[in-house]
């Protein structure tokens, strides 16, 4: 089964002009504000989150903002396999300005068929009724060997996501492995999964990638095996970071990577 949910980040940016409602800035990320996502292209199980911001929206003497956020899934034939009506929120922009950081997000059900598809978000200015859309096209693929739900955050429990990153901090690199293979004796998989950085030239800032292997404890109903590494930002710099994961038993490997831009103290 598919699902949407349409949320709504709290952090404020520099002040905008109001007046003309506007969606910009429309990009897709490995989670919440994370980095930018390569592709569109979505294993079931995964995550589809799509980053942009709310401009002009009407803000009164309080900050006060009111405004609703509706979305719908639609197939390549345009048919809507999924609606959420349009939820009223409100939120304070503590810094002034009509300027709101936002995202939706498409879960993807273990079930659902490979195809195309279109998510659309629709916001209304709640003060003065003006609303925009966007449209985010996606393609869910068939089910096989992949990584999910990869996501950076700022905390081990992968609840806070990691938005602007500096010298001295330390970084979480969330995912999940899908569609490995068990032995047929103990019924375990055998996957290792593998993480390296990149420096701007494309080389690799240790001589060894950080790696882990899960081949025992595994439940015979996981469908996914959580991963996480953890990151020491020791320095400022442009980075790739590049996420492995190769099944023994059927022998696939896949690796997707994205960029982290880590600022100076």
């Amino acid at each position: 089964m598919l699902t949407t949910l349409a949320l709504l980040t709290l952090l404020q940016l520099p002040p905008a002009q109001a007046g003309t409602l506007s969606l910009t800035g429309a990009r897709v990320s490995h989670g919440v504000s994370g980095p930018t996502r390569a592709d569109t292209k979505v294993l079931p199980g995964d995550r589809l989150c799509v980053t942009f911001d709310i401009d002009g929206i009407t803000v009164d003497a309080n900050g006060k903002v009111l405004y609703s956020v509706a979305t719908e899934v639609a197939d390549a034939k345009g048919k809507v396999i999924f609606r959420q009506p349009p939820r009223d929120l409100e939120t304070i922009n503590s810094l002034g300005g009509s300027k709101l950081p936002a995202f939706a997000q498409v879960d993807i059900g273990l079930e659902q068929p490979a195809g195309d598809y279109t998510l659309t978000v629709n916001v209304t200015d709640r003060a003065n009724k003006k609303s925009q859309s966007l449209s985010q096209k996606f393609t869910v693929l068939p089910k096989g060997f992949g990584i999910i739900h990869l996501t950076t955050t700022a905390d081990p429990d992968a609840e806070v996501p990691a938005n602007l990153l500096g010298a001295g901090q330390s970084l979480w690199v969330n995912y999940a492995v899908v569609g490995f293979g068990r032995d047929t004796a103990k019924k375990q998989p055998n996957a290792t999964m593998t993480l390296r950085v990149l420096d701007e030239k494309g080389k690799p800032t240790l001589a060894q990638p950080f790696t882990g292997t899960v081949d025992k404890d595994v439940p015979a109903n996981a469908t996914a095996l959580p991963v996480q590494f953890l990151l020491s930002l020791n320095r400022p710099g442009k980075f790739t970071v590049e996420v492995t994961a190769s099944c023994k038993h059927t022998g696939k490997t896949v690796t997707q990577s994205f960029p982290i831009n880590v600022q100076a103290r």
